[in-house]
């Protein structure tokens, strides 16, 4: 199959998957490398750099309600059950726009509440927020974008490097407030839901951001240019509320319209005002002859004593390195230079061909790294008696005038395609092969 027509087949893939989801059926996160932790210290991190950027009103009065219609919303199961901690700030811009980072830190500007009718919109942008972050769409984006660097830069940030820093150099920060359309209806659906359980009529988020829509041109609000029109709201929320139990609306967390006379009022907002060399890997981090077990998501795996092991064990992605194998590029970027990436892919078009979901991933992992290429045809193995493709890549390494070979191990296992990837600089492989090989080897899957 060529590219193209994979492409093409992912895309009818993810239409259908979307069209089947029925009105009232629960919504669940996607794919996703970060922790839920992971996702709370992005939030904390980006939460303060946004600090520096806006100015939080000093109004208490306007504060506490904002509050408190967010606090109405958290309430609900959904938000309840997340893990996430929700906070609401109201910060002094007039353009119409509101924003949840990832784990919960919620902001909400000022225009949003001149361009509101009533509290109902008002909260039905909030719920609508908070559904993005309880469905992890920011790191799924992420994720999804950056399957090659993303194990490092987590790596990196056990090692005491800015998680958020890492992603802004990758160019990654972006998709976090950036969604689909598919993220869209999701987060439609799902801010119905938490929007009914607290007594507001989700149709007025509808209406709200048809209101929007309609703006259009070079006065589109700043909201719809990271939350694209999925089609068809006003229906789609339409046919959520009929499936939805009954419940009486018209909640009211304070006044409205007096907090909006307030808004009306407020001054205008003041604002607040390259990586060392990096040379060959040092031969300390060369693995020892002895191996020690590591107990991951639904596997073991054996790898050198003197290596350490990066990210949540539980986690679907942890790197395996001596800590030297971690490097930083021009750019202040985390990449792993020397060791293995362990992890799990799963696949857009939902097959359980191992070729096609193979060649998926290294799509995948090429668009995150246009330099990777493929170095030869895939030879077949068994890992515990499953068939295996092992997959022999190239690309740049991070070590200054280096090539790096990637040797790609796939498995199709029930939960999703995992996958270890063995980096080190070409001119070392041969010697790492034998290390390489017997980490593999020693793969076990608990299920």
């Amino acid at each position: 199959m060529t590219m193209t027509k994979r492409l093409l087949t992912i895309v009818m893939v993810l239409a259908a998957a979307a069209q089947g989801r029925k009105p009232g059926e629960e919504i669940k996160p996607g794919f996703n490398l970060f922790s839920k932790q992971q996702d709370i210290q992005l939030g904390l991190q980006a939460a303060a750099e946004v600090r520096k950027q806006y100015q939080p009103v000093q109004n208490d009065e306007l504060q506490n309600y904002i509050r408190r219609v967010g606090e109405r919303l958290a309430a609900q199961k959904e938000p309840r059950e997340s893990g996430f901690q929700f906070t609401y700030t109201l910060v002094s811009d007039k353009s119409i726009n509101a924003f949840a980072l990832p784990g919960g830190p919620t902001f909400v500007h000022t225009g949003l509440i001149l361009a509101a009718d009533n509290e109902a919109q008002l909260a039905g942008v909030l719920a609508h927020e908070i559904s993005h972050v309880i469905l992890r769409h920011g790191t799924n984006q992420a994720s999804k974008a950056n399957l090659m660097q993303i194990p490092a830069i987590l790596a990196g940030a056990v090692t005491g490097s800015n998680l958020l820093a890492q992603l802004t150099n990758l160019g990654a920060a972006g998709f976090l407030l950036k969604f689909s359309r598919n993220d869209e209806s999701q987060a439609d659906a799902l801010g119905a839901r938490i929007m009914n359980q607290a007594g507001y009529n989700p149709i007025e988020m509808a209406h709200f951001f048809e209101k929007l829509q309609g703006e259009g041109g070079s006065r589109a609000p700043q909201f719809l240019s990271d939350h694209p029109d999925p089609g068809n709201r006003v229906k789609a929320v339409q046919d959520e509320i009929r499936a939805l139990p009954r419940h009486s609306y018209g909640a009211a967390a304070g006044d409205f319209d007096r907090a909006k006379a307030l808004v009306a009022k407020l001054p205008p907002p003041t604002r607040a005002p390259g990586a060392p060399r990096i040379e060959a890997p040092p031969s300390g981090s060369k693995p020892s002859g002895r191996f020690k077990q590591l107990k991951g998501r639904e596997y073991a795996i054996s790898y050198p004593e003197n290596w350490e092991v990066f990210g949540d064990s539980n986690a679907a992605t942890v790197t395996i390195a001596p800590r030297e194998g971690l490097v930083q590029d021009a750019s202040g970027r985390s990449q792993v230079g020397y060791g293995v990436i362990v992890s799990y892919f799963f696949p857009e078009s939902k097959t359980t061909d191992l070729q096609q979901a193979t060649g998926e991933l290294i799509h995948h992992l090429h668009a995150a790294n246009p330099n990777l290429r493929e170095a030869g045809a895939p030879r077949r193995i068994k890992v515990e008696g499953e068939q295996a493709l092992v997959t022999r890549l190239s690309s740049d390494s991070p070590y200054r005038g280096l090539a790096e070979t990637d040797v790609l191990l796939t498995v199709n296992r029930p939960q999703g395609l995992f996958y270890m990837i063995f980096i080190a600089p070409e001119r070392d492989y041969r010697e790492l092969e034998s290390v390489f090989n017997d980490m593999a080897s020693s793969i076990r899957f608990s299920n």
